[in-house]
């Protein structure tokens, strides 16, 4: 069984289904409120172990109602919880969305206890890293965490794979991209990273130069673009009707990984991971739309 540790946020996802997002200053009204579990991290933990790997989750969450009920949803999809850190005093993470009729979402997010994660953090998960197939990890914790579970997992050799969602304002420092074996952006990221708005695959390729090992941009509806030092290569997505596309990156960058620690090359990972984001999408909320194995197939 392929063995991940993913290393990142936990949410409370609070939901208004609009007919469209509103401008700013303006007020719309919605579909009822949708209460679910979220956060980058966890999502992408929750896609892995649905599709069939051992996970254990690096995280925090606040000593709150939200806090006990995330840790309550990881638990029962079988996710290793040992090293999420509960922080006194802090609210856990929320995130607040809104989801247009064409699943087109806009979120705001409270980090909370995300935001209390550190280095320390990551060195007491050092073993469970090290031991693992591939490290997964996310932004939307402090980077000072990230770069040391990556770190950690670079040293033992084994696979990292970052989504670097969201992208910091002053971008990313070149020694943590040199600790990327897979770089996982929608091509708005890869944009501000580069800080260009050229084609994707002059984006991924941008990015290989930084000195990432291999980029996979993700266009939605249109499919991914993968880089490596090697060459180009385009993934088609598959055809589907969206309903809500909050989670669909967490889906692909979670079942790229599955694929890699099953030792899936990254052009067959990519394509497993296109199917689940395609899955994903044809559902509301974010982790209870994670697919389950039987409905991705094979990588």
């Amino acid at each position: 069984m392929a063995a991940l540790v993913v290393v990142g946020s936990s949410n409370t996802d609070m939901v208004v289904p609009v007919r469209r997002i509103p401008r700013v200053g303006e007020t719309v009204l919605g579909d009822d409120l949708v209460v679910a579990a979220g956060g980058k991290g966890a999502n992408q933990a929750v896609a892995a172990a649905r599709l069939g790997a051992r996970v254990i989750f690096v995280g925090a969450i606040g000593d709150d109602d939200l806090g006990s009920a995330r840790l309550a949803d990881l638990r029962s999809e079988g996710i290793d919880c040992a090293y999420v850190r509960t922080v006194t005093g802090v609210p856990s993470g929320v995130a607040l969305i809104m989801v247009d009729d064409d699943g087109q979402n806009s979120i705001a997010v409270s980090s909370g206890a995300n935001a209390h994660l550190s280095e320390e953090d990551a060195h007491a998960a050092a073993d469970a890293i090290r031991g693992a197939d591939v490290l997964l990890a996310q932004l939307e914790t402090p980077l000072p965490f990230v770069h040391a579970a990556l770190s950690h997992a670079r040293d033992a050799g084994r696979i990292t794979v970052l989504n670097p969602a969201p992208v910091p304002s002053d971008g990313l420092p070149g020694d943590l991209l040199a600790l990327v074996d897979v770089l996982t952006p929608n091509e708005g990221e890869a944009a501000a990273l580069t800080g260009d708005d050229g084609e994707p695959q002059d984006l991924a390729w941008a990015l290989i130069e930084r000195g990432v090992g291999a980029v996979v941009v993700t266009l939605g509806e249109r499919g991914a673009v993968i880089a490596t030092g090697d060459g180009m290569e385009t993934v088609a997505a598959e055809a589907v009707r969206a309903v809500d596309t909050t989670a669909a990156g967490d889906a692909f960058s979670g079942a790229l990984a599955v694929a890699l620690a099953e030792g899936s090359d990254l052009q067959r990972a990519a394509r497993f991971a296109s199917v689940a984001a395609a899955r994903s999408v044809t559902r509301r909320g974010a982790q209870p739309s994670m697919p389950r194995r039987e409905e991705v197939g094979g990588a």
